[in-house]
């Protein structure tokens, strides 16, 4: 029996059901049909195993490609996905290939729960979804929907960056928003909120953008065009996210403005991109592995404790200052 088990490709936790089904196959039987799939060197087969348990053991993770912190939130999903006893299934938003279709491919794999970064679905899509399977948000808060968030206080970063922006002399101040996207509202009302606080509010400007390094370069086009009119440049802008503010960077290096003498740039996120840069980019920290972690366990805790009602968790940013911010040149 073991000879069979073993050419028919039988993985270990399938054995343990059969020999679950005959009563009548003794230990020293079973032991020595595990002893020779070991020998042959077959695995485990993650099929079986998830027979076994009766329910499936993956985390669908939705991620958007080219979004660089959301790269830095998969790598911390995975290590505590497996801590957990979990495995990890990607689908990718891209070109051609829509929020609706990445989560749709999940749920054809049957995933137990689906993990979504920066979601743009509306919250009565959202809410059918939680109510379909375990979701988390991560990124977004999304009240009235029955779904999991994980983010970072959007607020208290964005007020971190401005208060160091005004500490440095700092007054006309610019803000390149996200447009729709992932926690773009509260960061473009924290530097709202901010600009009053200290008495700038006609400074107050937001441009419309984006979280890709293209709204960074159109936004600087913008600014540098103006300043070809006769106006002048802004002497800080808080950009919508460390991808914008690169864009913003390129632009001006094109052009021979100097960072920081002559513009101060200030990022969101920490993503990888802000180490790589040639000049060190300050920006407003979320420490992606932090949310990953309570990503993971939300899934995992909704999919082994039943039903639950919505939680939330709201993590502290940090400002890490480099090397785009520094005193207006003005004095």
């Amino acid at each position: 029996m073991a000879d069979v088990a073993a050419k028919a490709g039988v993985s270990r936790a399938l054995v343990s059901i059969i020999f679950r089904n005959q009563p009548g196959a003794s230990r020293e039987t079973r032991d020595r049909v595990l002893l020779v799939a070991d020998q042959i060197g077959y695995h485990p087969d993650s099929a079986a195993r998830l027979l076994a348990r009766g329910r499936s053991r993956t985390l669908g993770v939705m991620f958007t490609v080219h979004q660089p912190f959301q790269a830095d939130l998969v790598e911390g999903i995975y290590p505590e996905a497996e801590r957990l006893g979990y495995e990890v299934l990607l689908s990718a938003n891209a070109p051609g290939r829509n929020e609706a279709k990445s989560i749709e491919a999940l749920l054809s794999h049957r995933c137990g729960a689906l993990i979504l970064l920066g979601p743009a679905a509306g919250t009565t899509d959202l809410d059918a979804l939680g109510h379909r399977t375990a979701t988390v948000s991560v990124g977004r808060r999304v009240p009235g929907a029955h779904v999991d968030s994980v983010r970072s206080a959007e607020s208290k970063g964005v007020r971190q960056a401005m208060a160091h922006l005004v500490e440095l002399g700092h007054q006309r101040i610019v803000h390149v928003d996200g447009g729709r996207q992932s926690g773009s509202v509260e960061r473009r009302r924290a530097y709202r909120d901010a600009m009053r606080r200290a008495g700038l509010t006609g400074e107050i400007r937001v441009i419309p953008g984006a979280h890709d390094e293209d709204a960074g370069i159109e936004a600087g086009r913008l600014l540098l065009a103006e300043r070809d009119r006769g106006l002048a440049l802004p002497t800080a802008i808080l950009a919508g996210n460390d991808r914008c503010a690169m864009g913003l960077l390129m632009t001006f290096t094109r052009e021979g403005v100097d960072v920081p003498g002559e513009v101060s740039v200030v990022g969101y996120d920490d993503s990888h991109l802000s180490h790589v840069m040639p000049i060190g980019l300050t920006t407003v920290r979320q420490d992606a592995v932090l949310i990953a972690e309570y990503a993971v366990r939300f899934a995992v805790e909704r999919l082994e404790s039943g039903e639950l009602e919505p939680r939330e968790a709201v993590l502290d940013p940090k400002l890490v200052v480099r090397g785009t911010s520094g005193p207006p040149r003005e004095g």
